[in-house]
C-alpha cells in the first residue's frame, strides 16, 4: 500500500480523510506543517493532502519544505479561501492539484488516484535512471576494462555506435516526457496516455542498451551462443518501435514488412535487431533529399546459386566462403530509393570508419559492424546498387530447422 499523509490542524477533517483512504492506503495524520517535515524525513510519503491554512507553517510553505525533502512527492492543496495568487504559488511549487472546501467525495478520490499515479511515473522514470548508471558503471568496470585492453579498439567505437541510437532515443523521449509533464501540472486523457506510451519505449530502448552491453561482454569472452535464434517477425516489430523516434524516419516514407509465417533465424536476436537497425539508418540517411526506405523477407527452401552472385560496380557479396549455405534459409531486404553509389563507395562501403557523410556526422562504423555480425552468424550480405535508382541490402540468415510453418510459407518474390 502507497502511503498518504493528511496534513490538518483541525481534527475533523482529518479523521474525514482518514477514515475515506484507510482501506486503500496507508494513512500518516498530521496537525501542523512541522510534523509533516518529521514524517516525510523518516519515511518515504507518496502523496500528501495539505490544508492551506495552518498557524506556524502554512500549507505553502508545507509544500515547499515537502518538495525539498523528495521532490517526488505529490500534494495536493485544500482550502476553504481560494485565491488567484494561492493557486498560482502552489502550482509553481509543485502542488499536484488545487482543491476548495467543501469538496466532493469523487472529486477527492479522483485527485488522489490522479497524485499516486503521478507518483508512479515518477518512480519508474528515476529507476530508468538508475538503470541506466548501473548499465555505466558495468561498461566502466575494471573487468571490461581489462577485456577491452586485449582487443582491438574497434570493438570498443562498435559498442559507442550502437549504443548511441537507443540512448540518442531516450533522451527524445525523456524530453518529450518532462514538456508534458510540465505544461500539463494534472495530466488525464490524452497527455496520460502519450506519457505512458513514452515510457514504454523508454524501456524498450534501456532494454536494448542492457543487452547490447552483455553482448559484447560475451563477445570479448569467447561466449558466442552457437545454437542461439530468434524470431524474426519479433525483431522486425522491435525495428520498428526503435525507429518511432529517428528523425529520418519522420522525413521519409519507411515500411515494413512481416513475414506472413513465423521463422526463426540461427542468430543471436540483438546481433539480428542492430544488422537490421544499421542497414536501416543507412538507407534513411543515403540523402536528404525524401525517399523511401522499404524492409521485407522471404524463405528459402534451396540454397542459394552462389555462381549467380558476381561482384561488379555495382554488386558486391559479403561472407561466400563462410556462408552456411544449407536450406532452409531467410532472407532480409532492405530497399532505398536514395541516390545509389558510385562504383568507388561499392569497394569501400565495408571498411571500417569509411563514410560518405560530412564530417562529424556519421562513424563509418554501422556497415562495418553489420559486416562482422553477419559474417559470426555464417550468413552472407548482398550489396546491389544503381546510380540514380536506389540501393538494395541483401542479409541472407540460416534459419531453424523443422519448421512446419517455415515449410509453408510462400512469401511474394524480392529482387
Amino acid at each position: 500500500m502507497r502511503t498518504l499523509m493528511i496534513v490538518d490542524d483541525e481534527e475533523g477533517p482529518r479523521q474525514a480523510l482518514e477514515l475515506l483512504f484507510k482501506d486503500e492506503h496507508e494513512i500518516l495524520l498530521a496537525d501542523s506543517g512541522f510534523k509533516a517535515l518529521g514524517f516525510a524525513r523518516r519515511q518515504p510519503v507518496d502523496a500528501a493532502i495539505v490544508d492551506l491554512r495552518m498557524p506556524n507553517m502554512s500549507g505553502i510553505e508545507t509544500l515547499s519544505q515537502l518538495k525539498k525533502i523528495d521532490p517526488a512527492i505529490e500534494v495536493i492543496i485544500l482550502t476553504a479561501y481560494e485565491t488567484l495568487e494561492t493557486a498560482r504559488q502552489a502550482l509553481q511549487l509543485g502542488a499536484c492539484d488545487y482543491l476548495t472546501k467543501p469538496f466532493e467525495i469523487a472529486t477527492i478520490r479522483h485527485a488522489v488516484s490522479r497524485a499516486m499515479e503521478r507518483r508512479e511515473r515518477s518512480e519508474r522514470v528515476q529507476g530508468y535512471h538508475q538503470r541506466l548508471l548501473d548499465l555505466q558503471e558495468e561498461v566502466h568496470s575494471k573487468a571490461l576494462r581489462e577485456e577491452m585492453a586485449r582487443t582491438r579498439g574497434e570493438i570498443l567505437a562498435s559498442i559507442i555506435h550502437d549504443m548511441n541510437g537507443p540512448l540518442t532515443a531516450i533522451f527524445g523521449l525523456v524530453e518529450m516526457i518532462n514538456q508534458t509533464i510540465h505544461a500539463s501540472p494534472a495530466m488525464e486523457g490524452e497527455a496520460l496516455e502519450a506519457v505512458k506510451e513514452r515510457l514504454h519505449r523508454v524501456t524498450l530502448q534501456i532494454n536494448n542498451c542492457v543487452n547490447i552491453s552483455r553482448r559484447y561482454l560475451g563477445f570479448l569472452r569467447g561466449g558466442l551462443d552457437e545454437n542461439a535464434s530468434v524470431r524474426v517477425n519479433q525483431t522486425l516489430h522491435d525495428l520498428k518501435e526503435l525507429l518511432k523516434t529517428h528523425s529520418s524516419a519522420k522525413t521519409n516514407e519507411l515500411m515494413i514488412h512481416a513475414l506472413p509465417s513465423e521463422v526463426s533465424a540461427r542468430i543471436n536476436g540483438i546481433d539480428l535487431l542492430q544488422i537490421l537497425l544499421n542497414l536501416a539508418t543507412n538507407a534513411l540517411q543515403c540523402t536528404s533529399a525524401p525517399h523511401k526506405v522499404e524492409i521485407s523477407g522471404r524463405c528459402l527452401l534451396e540454397p542459394l546459386t552462389l555462381s549467380e552472385f558476381a561482384d561488379g560496380p555495382c554488386d558486391l557479396f559479403i561472407n561466400r566462403e563462410g556462408l552456411v549455405n544449407t536450406p532452409p534459409l531467410v532472407a532480409l531486404a532492405i530497399r532505398d530509393t536514395g541516390p545509389g553509389m558510385p562504383a568507388e563507395t561499392v569497394g569501400k562501403i565495408f571498411e571500417a570508419y569509411f563514410t560518405t557523410r560530412p564530417l562529424g556526422q556519421g562513424t563509418g562504423l554501422g556497415l562495418s559492424i553489420v559486416k562482422r555480425l553477419v559474417e559470426q552468424a555464417n550468413g552472407a550480405l548482398h550489396l546491389h546498387t544503381a546510380v540514380g535508382l536506389g540501393t538494395v541490402f541483401t542479409v541472407y540468415l540460416r534459419a531453424r530447422e523443422n519448421r512446419p510453418d517455415l515449410r509453408s510459407a510462400n512469401p511474394p518474390p524480392t529482387s
